[in-house]
């Protein structure tokens, strides 16, 4: 539904639970998650080096980019890199997709092996290469392969499977009640559900009412996903939707201090400054030379374009800014580039001029 069908209570925030007081998140099997604010899987965004950093900055759960379910792909740089979670804070979670059964299944195995604790299962994405392949959200079409897909990898791995899904192919075909007790009986150990349909893609707006539905129907943790940019909207989707947690997707590129700011607003009703200039150099400094030493020097350069582009894109001076990084074909010339770029917006101690959301890019789910 549009924001200004959102139901709030009497204060806006959603009622407090014990969990709330203790600033913990939702259960999913051994592990008690930070909080209720997650980060969302974003292909070509939430690599290691980025998780590490929303968790840093506040998001109590992180989920890879995924994986590909086919075994020929397992050894490929792309994937080998999606699949490491070296130096990351548990639980390490690692996102599988595909359309069989089997082959999800040794998938799960594969990266339990590696150190996954967690399985997530991709139901969700709407990409056409995704889709016309026959895994994402095209899946949802078919809730017997759905069941099949559930019980095979929850019975393959000794670890909890959470899966992450849309309301049902089309708005005409919304079917996520029924796939949510699939998951359930199949034993999966949480929901994260998207308020869009595979045909809806990233376009109008995110509807609730289906994830409240859904909450009222199962007895495991769920995640409301969808349009949610402030901590305001998180708040009233969280009092909307009755969910355990909300995640946190496109509105965090750029802005992955979002996640502090959500959790502060949940805990006291109230906002949190932004960061200074000073933080932000020092933040996205860092963020940079652990993005070229997970990527190497040439690829680091050129997938730091994007992160840098969606940190300065509504800053001052930010659309020539973005056009002069792109030009830069040295990660210590890049680097030295932004620093310059920040020091001219003013002094370390300043704020950091507000910005309104960056562009959007694909969710993985």
């Amino acid at each position: 539904m549009h924001e200004a069908h959102l139901a709030t209570c009497h204060d806006g925030l959603p009622a407090k639970t014990d969990d709330d007081a203790l600033n913990g998140g939702p259960r999913v099997g051994p592990y008690r998650l930070a909080n209720r604010v997650f980060v969302a899987p974003m292909a070509g965004v939430t690599d290691r080096p980025f998780r590490k950093l929303c968790k840093q900055l506040g998001a109590g759960h992180a989920v890879s980019e995924m994986a590909a379910s086919n075994p020929k792909l397992w050894a490929t740089v792309k994937s080998s890199r999606r699949i490491d979670h070296t130096g990351e804070s548990e639980p390490k979670t690692v996102q599988i997709a595909g359309g069989d059964a089997a082959m999800l299944a040794e998938c799960a195995r594969f990266n339990v092996d590696r150190g996954a604790q967690i399985i997530d299962i991709n139901m969700g994405c709407p990409a056409k290469k995704v889709c016309n392949a026959a895994a994402g959200s095209a899946l949802l079409a078919d809730e017997d392969l759905v069941a099949r897909i559930l019980d095979a990898v929850v019975a393959a791995v000794p670890v909890p499977v959470t899966l992450k899904f849309r309301t049902g192919p089309n708005r005409m075909a919304r079917n996520a009640l029924a796939i949510a007790a699939i998951a359930e009986r199949s034993g999966i150990a949480m929901l994260t559900l998207h308020g869009r349909t595979r045909a809806d893609g990233f376009n109008g707006y995110a509807e609730y009412d289906t994830i409240a539905a859904v909450k009222a129907a199962v007895r495991i943790p769920v995640v409301a996903n969808g349009d949610i940019d402030t901590p305001e909207r998180a708040a009233q989707v969280l009092a909307t939707t009755g969910a355990d947690a909300v995640m946190i997707g496109r509105a965090a590129q750029g802005r992955p201090w979002i996640f502090r700011e959500v959790t502060h607003y949940l805990q006291h009703g109230t906002h949190r400054d932004g960061p200074t200039i000073g933080e932000v150099r020092s933040l996205l400094g860092a963020h940079l030379e652990d993005h070229y030493a997970f990527y190497g020097a040439l690829t680091g350069l050129r997938t730091a374009r994007k992160h840098i582009g969606w940190y300065v894109a509504a800053l001052p001076g930010g659309a020539l800014f973005r056009a002069r990084i792109n030009t830069i074909e040295d990660c210590d010339a890049q680097h030295a580039a932004v620093d310059r770029y920040l020091v001219g917006l003013g002094s370390d101690a300043d704020l950091l001029p507000a910005k309104v959301s960056p562009e959007p890019f694909l969710e993985a789910a």
